[in-house]
């Protein structure tokens, strides 16, 4: 584990660019920040949460279980996402943990989600679409042409509140092909929200391209490694 000023003191620089960046690209409304917290302890979860950062991201809803419940009595209370890929069978229980799902790719998983939320809260389930506007076939996401329905799908489901998009940047290549993506992402986002203005989040921007994600409009940003530093490498069997 990070010690708890070498941790806080990560967030901090991250924070201090993100708002460098945005005072540039939004001064109006700065990228929204959640740290991505899978593999991480709910102990260092909890020193980011008395640092000032609200909102952390998990992958899998079997990981998150144990930490979301070892920090919910925690002042202030975590923000929970979902930011990895969502399997239908676990979408009941996640719509019961988490405040918002990212990974929204395919109708399967509204009615699971809803009876999910509404067994749980009275609040709305946050839920962005997950669009693989690259035509990648390592990614998930649904492709452009299929937001629309997938969209009028989730304004039709009980409990579920749809707030925008969601994508992944091109990995391991030059940053110009992240910002292409980006680009047109966003020019995705503007076109839909001429029919649909309510949506206010462009989800997109990780720890290698977070900075070229705000040049391109994003207004929520998924920062693991450069926050907590990089993951352990597992031992071999």
């Amino acid at each position: 584990m990070e010690s708890n000023s070498q941790l806080q003191r990560q967030w901090a620089d991250v924070q201090a660019q993100i708002a460098e960046r945005a005072a540039v690209r939004s001064p109006t409304r700065p990228a929204q920040l959640v740290a991505v917290s899978k593999t991480r302890s709910a102990a260092e979860i909890e020193q980011l949460l008395q640092a000032g950062q609200r909102d952390f991201g998990e992958n899998y809803v079997q990981e998150a279980t144990a930490k979301i419940s070892a920090l919910r009595s925690s002042a202030p209370t975590p923000v929970w996402h979902l930011i990895g890929h969502l399997q239908s069978n676990k979408a009941e229980q996640a719509a019961q943990l988490f405040d918002w799902i990212h990974t929204v790719d395919r109708p399967k998983l509204l009615a699971p989600l809803s009876r999910g939320r509404l067994a749980h809260s009275g609040e709305p389930l946050n839920v962005l679409i997950q669009v693989n506007i690259d035509d990648d076939d390592a990614k998930h996401g649904c492709a452009p042409a299929d937001v629309p329905a997938l969209a009028e799908a989730i304004l039709a489901t009980p409990a579920l509140r749809w707030r925008g998009l969601m994508t992944i940047g091109r990995q391991h290549e030059q940053s110009d092909d992240a910002r292409a993506t980006f680009r047109q992402m966003k020019s995705l986002f503007d076109s839909l929200q001429i029919q649909y203005p309510q949506i206010d989040t462009l989800s997109m921007g990780m720890s290698g391209d977070y900075l070229q994600a705000i040049d391109e409009g994003a207004t929520m940003l998924r920062v693991g490694s450069a926050i907590f530093g990089m993951r352990p490498i597992k031992d071999s069997p």
